[in-house]
Order: C-alpha cells, then structure tokens, then sequence
C-alpha cells in the first residue's frame, strides 16, 4: 500500500530484483506509479480488497490506519500485514548491512555511500529516500554491502539492527506534542533522541559524525566506533578544503595517514561531511579509496538534494527538498559558495513543524540577499490558526531583511523572477512541498 511513495517503492524494486511477485496501489497516479509500471509491477490506483487476491504479505507503512478497510481485509482473509519497519529490518538482517541515520542528510549521505561502494569495486544494494541518476531509481539490488537510509519518522526505526550505523546528527525535527499521538511525529525530542540511542547501540560498530556535538554519549561503553568530520580528533577527517562555485576538493586523513584527494560535486560544508562519511564507510568495507573518490567526484546528488534544474537568462536554477532550519541554513550556505546573488523560494512543510520553528527557519533565510515565500504545504496537517508564512517574513524584516517577500501565489512567483532575473543569479527553490515545480516552470522543463 502506498507503493508511490518514495520509500515503500524502493521496497517494492528490491523485492522484485530478488525474484518475488510484487503488487502495489496508490491514491493517484504519479511519476513513480508510471516508472513501477514500466519496470513490470502491477500497480492499481484507489485502495480495495479486491487487490488482496493472491497475495501472502500485505505490506504498509505505520501512517496507514489499522483500521483501513483493505487491511482490515487482509487480516479476515489470513493474510500477513507486515509493517515496512519489519520488512527493513529483515533485508539489513540478510547480510553486510549499513543503515544512515539522523535528522540530516540521510539521503545524499546513504546515496552517496552506494555510488561510492560501486565505484570502489563492491556490490551494494541500497534503499534511498530519493532518485540517484547514477543508477536511475532509489533502489539498487546488489550482493551487499546493503546501505539503507534509516526513516526516524517511524518510530520502529528504533527496533532495527544492522552491522554498521552510520550516525549523521541528532536534531529535533519530526517532534509533535506532548501528551498527543501523532503520525510522523515523535511526543518529544528526548523519546526521539532515546531512540537513536537504542538503533546505534544495537548496531555492531558505529561511524558518527566528529562534528556533532554530544554523539559518542548515544554509543554503548566500549562499543567499537570510528568517527568523521571537519574538526581536529576524527578518525576519518577532511582536510586541506579547496571550495570553488561547484564543489569542494579535499583530503581524507584516516588517523593521521592520507588516503588521497577526493572531491564532492555539490557545494556546502554539510556535503563534505556527507562524502567523507560515504567514503569512510567504504574504507571500512575494504573498498579501493581511490576509486571510491573518483566515483563520488562524478555524483551530483540525488533528485531534490542541490539538483541542478536548468537556467534562465544566465542564471542557474537549483531545488532542493531542505525543510528544517538546519538544513535550510546548510542550503543558503551552499548558494553562498556559487559567489552568485542567491534567491531563494521557500516553501514551508507542515504547520505544527512551522509552529515550532518560524524563528529558526527565518534565521536560517537571512544570508540569503532575497527570500521569496510561499504558503505553507500542509502536507495532510488541518491549518494552525495563526501560524502562516507571513511570520517568517515579519522576523526576517525586524532582523533587517529588505529582500523578503511573501507571494502565495506560483504565478505571481514565476512573473516575478522573470521580470527581474540576472545572469549572475542562482535561484533555489526550496522544501518538501511541489515548490519544486516552480524551478522547472522557469528553466522550462516539463513538470
């Protein structure tokens, strides 16, 4: 159920590259639906009972109600309804395993491991949370290492175990509130961090981030563990940066020995520390390095993650899936680096997230030299009285902000920056909403 979603057809591609009948449905029609359908799977739209005929193992995300009529169904039927977590959890079980966790970076950094491994000799397979071109689809079926990104979103992550964590960051995103159960949402950031705790711990080794601050407090005493970062005193640690408008060269020190120059393809800090984490990790598993980097040097990125969409007039049109304060402000950075007038369309996702974290995401705006703001995605959320866009747009012109606007409407937008586009601009169009369809209206690709 759900089979158009970015993380439940991954499953499905995996399943079917290991020879298994798959079947799948969905709401609506989408890009994925279509491309599953060209690939062989069976894919109905709208939900019933009568797709449960023949089937042994209905399978569905913890956001679908239990008590949805299909797997009611499926249970009077005798039919096993297994959550995805459970699935997840036997494919990391099924050998060499690596699971990316953390609020943060997950995505670039788990795909970014498996066009590393490939590249470096090994034979991974890979369930991604968004498209890698290098391999066109968010799944790769391989005889392992399997690198999985890890969803914190569903609490049963914290019930997984792999033979290697990959521990990004330890944010507060995804937290709803107290006392109330909700769908996505973690009641606090101490439930949450508890279980990031309880995933690391039962992992077998660890790789965390050198950089975050408080890491090695989630790690078990004694448990074997590397580290990765920018700073002095990790294991694995980038050095000598040469950042340019497209990307940043470095060296990998391993303990104090070079292992070789690398570069990622994407700019930003964040994203060095996701390419030396993808190539740790490869290291790890006795993959060549120098070929590891040179595979990495040719990755731009997964879809939605600094994706270059086209130009316009000179300028460079950029989307990115950011929805946090901490990734926004890793994105305005990344623009920054272009050394182009950096133009952002932001998007905010979810009321209760924007409730919690209007000043935040507005602090995280300010580098930018304009802001644009859309209304806010909803994402299945009922609207919050009184929490819009037009608070981020306030803060940001009490701070000091005179390029911040508020145009709720895409074609006010799209007049907007056409009329007033240079050459020596960089446009970002950023969220987890459809802003990204703005990005591909001005360069001209098809939506």
């Amino acid at each position: 159920m759900g089979i158009g979603g970015i993380g439940l057809s991954a499953f499905a591609r995996i399943l079917r590259a290991r020879g298994f009948t798959v079947s799948g449905c969905d709401s609506a029609p989408s890009e994925l639906t279509h491309q599953l359908q060209l690939e062989g799977t069976d894919v109905l739209i709208g939900h019933g009972a009568t797709h449960l005929s023949g089937v042994d193992v209905l399978i569905a995300s913890e956001a679908v109600s239990r008590t949805h009529p299909e797997i009611v169904a499926a249970r009077e039927a005798g039919i096993e309804v297994r959550p995805r977590m459970a699935l997840m959890e036997e494919l990391l079980a099924g050998g060499p395993s690596v699971g990316v966790v953390g609020t943060h970076g997950k995505t670039t950094t788990t795909s970014m491991t498996a066009v590393a491994m490939y590249g470096a000799g090994l034979d991974p397979a890979a369930f991604v949370g968004g498209i890698i071109p290098a391999f066109g689809s968010n799944a790769r079926a391989g005889q392992g290492p399997f690198v999985a990104e890890i969803d914190e979103s569903d609490q049963a992550f914290q019930t997984l175990r792999c033979e290697t964590a990959v521990f990004l960051n330890a944010d507060d995103d995804h937290i709803g509130t107290p006392g109330k159960s909700q769908a996505v949402y973690w009641e606090t950031v101490e439930d949450q961090h508890a279980a990031f705790g309880k995933f690391v711990t039962q992992a077998a080794r660890v790789l965390y981030c050198h950089d975050w601050p408080g890491l090695p407090d989630f790690l078990s005493p004694g448990q074997p563990s590397w580290s990765y970062g920018l700073n002095d005193g990790a294991d694995y640690r980038a050095t000598d940066l040469n950042p340019d408008p497209e990307g940043t060269d470095f060296t990998v020190v391993f303990r104090g020995e070079a292992l070789g120059r690398a570069r990622v393809a994407m700019p930003g800090l964040h994203n060095v520390q996701n390419a030396v984490a993808a190539l740790a990790t490869t290291h790890l598993y006795g993959g060549n390095f120098a070929l590891a980097a040179a595979a990495l040097a040719e990755f731009g990125g997964p879809r939605r993650r600094w994706e270059r969409v086209g130009t316009l007039d000179g300028a460079i049109i950029i989307d990115d899936y950011a929805h946090n304060a901490a990734k926004v402000a890793a994105v305005v950075g990344a623009a920054r680096q272009t050394g182009r007038r950096v133009r952002i369309v932001f998007q905010p996702h979810r009321y209760l997230r924007t409730q919690q974290s209007w000043p935040r995401l507005a602090d995280s705006l300010m580098p930018a030299d304009e802001v644009i703001l859309l209304d806010i995605a909803a994402a299945g959320e009922e609207a919050i009285t009184g929490i819009d866009s037009t608070l981020i747009v306030n803060r940001m012109y009490e701070l000091g902000h005179r390029g911040v606007h508020y145009l709720p409407l895409r074609e006010e937008v799209l007049t907007y920056l056409r009329g007033t586009v240079q050459p020596g601009d960089v446009i970002v169009t950023v969220g987890a909403g459809d802003v990204w369809k703005i990005g591909r209206e001005l360069a001209g690709v098809s939506v």
